[in-house]
């Protein structure tokens, strides 16, 4: 069985073209299929709309959580609900097109467990937003391990043995991309062009891709924490060789009248490496705050089951 897994918050506006293009994708396929629709606390109709969709269409359930805990814990509540031998997460906006599943499908039957599909094309995303993804993966690829492969976002296909791996992995702060990447297995990839998004706006903001952007890096990485190490000691060399100076030219030339403005800026430069640095060592206690206290990452409300 394939398992369809698609996150919706506030989606009202697509659930229709949604399903209207992806279950005439999977009943070509000839295989028996679920579509685990998880809503995230929405707050619009796009919990009636889907229970609208669910007495249309078949093989569709709705997850409905108690209130929004983002995507990626929505995410993670479908791929656990989840029963398919494969599993295949895909957004609701379309701009993954569903017409792409029977490749996945194809690499799939070939033996890869892990099939990514990969945006050749990411002109209707915008130049800022293809420039900054483009700095993010390079920067995170240099800095974290396992590496993120680029340009590939959720919609992907996982075999179950995959799906299994990934339910293992039991922290609170959940960046998909850097999970999915960690647990390996044999990949294939397919390459689509990004479609423009049909009706509604996105939900991820400028601010929010950069708390997500910090939320992946800090989740693979320590490089953030040991890099205050050698800017500790640069600074500690530059002190040590200035003061080295000052000595000597005060045995050479006597005492200067101290000046107010270096000493201002030393300080104040001094104290804003160390309120960055506090602040890095803050993200990474706050994450073990959270993963501490053992929070589920998800409420379910109810689980509506659809028909076969």
């Amino acid at each position: 069985m394939i398992s369809i897994v698609c996150p919706f918050y506030d989606e009202q506006e697509v659930i229709e073209g949604f399903f209207r293009r992806l279950v005439p994708v999977l009943e070509a396929t000839g295989e028996k299929f679920e579509i685990v629709c998880v809503n995230d606390g929405s707050r619009d109709d796009t919990l009636p709309g889907l229970l609208a969709a669910q007495e249309s269409y078949p093989g569709v359930r709705i997850v409905d959580l108690s209130r929004n805990y983002g995507k990626e814990a929505a995410l993670t509540a479908g791929i656990d609900l989840a029963r398919g031998d494969a599993v295949i997460p895909i957004d609701a906006d379309l701009q993954d097109p569903p017409e792409l599943i029977p490749r996945l499908l194809e690499k799939w039957r070939e033996g890869y467990e892990v099939v990514l599909a990969r945006r050749g094309d990411r002109s209707t995303d915008g130049w800022l937003k293809a420039f900054t993804a483009s700095c993010f993966y390079r920067f995170h690829n240099r800095v974290a391990n396992p590496q993120l492969p680029e340009n590939v976002g959720d919609f992907r296909l996982m075999d179950r043995r995959v799906v299994e791996a990934v339910r293992r992995l039991s922290e609170r702060h959940r960046f998909m991309k850097g999970i999915f990447a960690w647990v390996g297995f044999r990949t294939a990839t397919v390459e689509y062009v990004r479609e423009p998004r049909p009706a509604g706006a996105t939900k991820f903001s400028g601010w929010r891709l950069w708390n997500f952007a910090l939320e992946g890096i800090t989740s693979f990485s320590t490089v953030p924490l040991r890099v205050w190490t050698y800017i500790g000691l640069m600074v500690a060399g530059i002190s040590f060789v200035y003061g080295s100076f000052i000595i000597v030219r005060t045995l050479i030339h006597g005492a200067d009248l101290p000046g107010y403005a270096s000493l201002f800026v030393a300080i104040t430069f001094l104290g804003g490496l160390q309120l960055i640095g506090l602040g890095v060592i803050g993200e990474y206690l706050g994450r073990v705050y959270t993963e501490s206290k053992q929070r589920p990452l998800y409420v379910v409300r109810k689980i509506h089951e659809g028909r076969d």
